[in-house]
């Protein structure tokens, strides 16, 4: 069974399209199809339905899906393997990270990592933290370096990096911040809240801490996006919650009474890979834990 012919099938079945499977596996649409065809003809069995411009899964296809993905992580994990013998810190490195790690931690990071290891390839995805656990429990990405989900997941593995404290916040002129600090909780469900979207790793922080006093948020609206939420806040929309890095002059922190919110930011990677060296380094970069990296892994030149 050809390698390539899975990744195509797979990308399809992903992306519901034979065109944007195309353009994520930098292929021609006709050359996908090609590669589908073929491996229906060596199955004996039609994969997919094309319904006008829709793409489905048949039964068949259905039952080939987790096959192919084992299939293929196997594949990527003997390869790991042999890479990772001759100790050099070099290749791609698939990583995922949220925009705001992306802004506010990951540069620094990145900086002194490329410079201590040239040869690695960073092929980095902006993506919501969820997205990012999800694209590496499904062999997508060999990392993410996201809000780490609150509950533990059966085929992942956290590493927390940087402890991450929520502020409450609100414009200058709000009525909250007229109120004596510490303001009572149940002040903040009598007010308008601007939070992350519901199902968010953040928004689950917030309404569990307030669930627990029997509360629960009067949501105006909802965005991922934190900076977008610090500008809505500022203009007095409500409160919201915000990591401490982010609060400036134009908001203003509410202290309120028995209330600490806070979330942690770190790696994730799936439980049953093995990390390339390029990943392992990444982590060590992060943590500061060498036992993470193979004693003989080196950095290697400057490519082209």
């Amino acid at each position: 069974m050809d390698i390539s012919a899975l990744q195509a099938f797979i990308a399809v079945a992903e992306q519901n399209s034979f065109s944007l499977a195309a353009d994520a596996l930098h292929l021609t649409q006709p050359a996908v199809s090609k590669r589908i065809k073929l491996l229906e003809e060596e199955l004996g069995s039609r994969l997919f339905d094309r319904l006008a411009r829709r793409v489905q899964l048949t039964e068949a296809g259905q039952a080939l899906l987790p096959g192919a993905r084992r299939i293929l992580l196997e594949v990527a994990e003997s390869r790991r393997r042999l890479s990772n013998l001759d100790g050099r810190v070099a290749g791609v490195l698939s990583i995922g990270t949220s925009h705001h790690i992306g802004l506010h931690r990951l540069p620094g990071l990145l900086r002194s990592y490329t410079r201590r290891y040239p040869e690695v390839d960073l092929d980095l995805h902006f993506m919501d933290s969820e997205a990012g656990c999800a694209a590496v429990e499904h062999g997508d990405l060999e990392l993410a370096l996201v809000t780490l989900p609150p509950e533990t997941l059966p085929r992942l593995r956290c590493t927390p990096v940087w402890d991450d404290p929520l502020t409450l916040v609100a414009a200058p002129d709000h009525p909250l911040t007229t109120l004596p600090a510490p303001i009572e909780l149940v002040a903040l469900a009598r007010y308008p809240a601007i939070l992350p979207a519901v199902g968010t790793y953040t928004r689950g922080v917030i309404e569990r801490a307030l669930a627990t006093h029997g509360l629960s948020p009067k949501v105006r609206l909802d965005t991922n996006y934190l900076e977008t939420i610090r500008s809505m806040v500022s203009i007095g929309l409500g409160w919201s919650a915000l990591p401490e890095i982010l609060v400036d002059d134009s908001i203003r922190a509410v202290e309120v009474e028995g209330l600490s919110l806070r979330r942690t930011l770190g790696f994730v990677r799936h439980r049953e890979r093995t990390l390339s060296n390029a990943a392992q380094a990444l982590m060590v970069a992060a943590t500061g834990k060498p036992e993470a990296l193979p004693p003989d892994a080196k950095s290697a030149k400057v490519r082209g």
